[in-house]
C-alpha cells in the first residue's frame, strides 16, 4: 500500500472508530480527500488531530516535531510530510 492510501486508511480508522457501521466506511473513503482538512471537512477534533500524528509517526517509524504538527492540517499536508520524511534516518 502506497503512502497517500495508507495515510488514508489511518484517518478513516482514527476518525471512524466511534462508528460500528461498516457501511459509512464507503462514505468515509469518499471524504478523505487530499484538499480534506482535518477539523472542518472530517469533523475531527484537536484531540483526533494528536491522535492521527502519533499514528503516522508510529505507521512510518518517523518523530513529527510539534512544531511540524501544527502545520499538518490536511489530508495533502499529511501526505506531504510523511512523503518528505519518510526514510530519512535510514
Amino acid at each position: 500500500m502506497n503512502i497517500d492510501n495508507r495515510i488514508k486508511q489511518i484517518i478513516i480508522e482514527q476518525l471512524g472508530e466511534d462508528e460500528d457501521e461498516d457501511e459509512d466506511e464507503d462514505e468515509d473513503e469518499d471524504e478523505v480527500v487530499p484538499n480534506a482538512t482535518f477539523i472542518d471537512d472530517l469533523g475531527a477534533d484537536s484531540l483526533d488531530v494528536v491522535e492521527l500524528i502519533m499514528a503516522f509517526e508510529e505507521e512510518f517509524g518517523i518523530e513529527i516535531p510539534d512544531e511540524e504538527a501544527e502545520k499538518i492540517l490536511s489530508v495533502r499536508n499529511a501526505i506531504d510530510y510523511v512523503a518528505a520524511h519518510v526514510g530519512e534516518d535510514s
